[in-house]
């Protein structure tokens, strides 16, 4: 079977741009994660709009992908253990202030929990996800990581915070 690569009515091909991209991907909901450890006696995090759960049950994996240029990333991934927060629905402000550019006051005020094991989670968050590094894959001007989940905690009831148009939303029950 061949696909006709003609473009229909309703369709218009368009070369990718940076501009395009970024609008194009804005319009694809998707969960924001804290990703953080405790490296040399500082409290380390990126925060991941790209965080995948479900890319294996056996083991069990999820991944995200991270700028090349991120100095944060340099940092955390020589901690032995990742926490993973899956934010909440009203950690909004948490979420800005743990992706700000200045590293020295990501963590004031946050509510954080340093695990025993070294992960760093983010308190109230609907999920926790203790991780190490499964492996790591270029990716263009990004690098795919791809963690194993060791331990874990789901707070039932909380909703967790969605990224979609470029803004912070939350999650609608349907009407029905």
């Amino acid at each position: 079977m061949t696909i006709d690569p003609t473009p229909t009515d309703d369709y218009t091909r368009t070369l990718p741009d940076p501009a395009l991209l970024r609008s194009t991907f804005a319009g694809f909901p998707s969960g924001v994660a804290a990703i953080a450890a405790r490296v040399d006696g500082a409290d380390e995090v990126i925060v991941a709009s790209s965080f995948t759960v479900g890319v294996s049950l056996d083991p069990p994996l999820v991944m995200f992908a991270v700028q090349n240029t991120s100095r944060s990333w340099q940092r955390l991934k020589a901690a032995p253990v990742l926490g993973i927060s899956v934010l909440g629905a009203d950690q909004d402000a948490a979420c800005r202030q743990l992706a700000s550019r200045d590293a020295a006051t990501r963590f004031d005020g946050i509510d954080a929990h340093l695990a025993s094991h070294g992960g760093l989670f983010v308190r109230h968050a609907p999920v926790w996800l203790e991780t190490t590094i499964w492996s790591e894959t270029p990716a263009g001007d990004h690098t795919v990581v791809i963690l194993e989940i060791t331990a874990m905690f789901r707070a039932e009831g909380v909703e967790p915070l969605v990224f979609h148009g470029s803004t912070f939303r939350r999650l609608e029950p349907l009407a029905g």
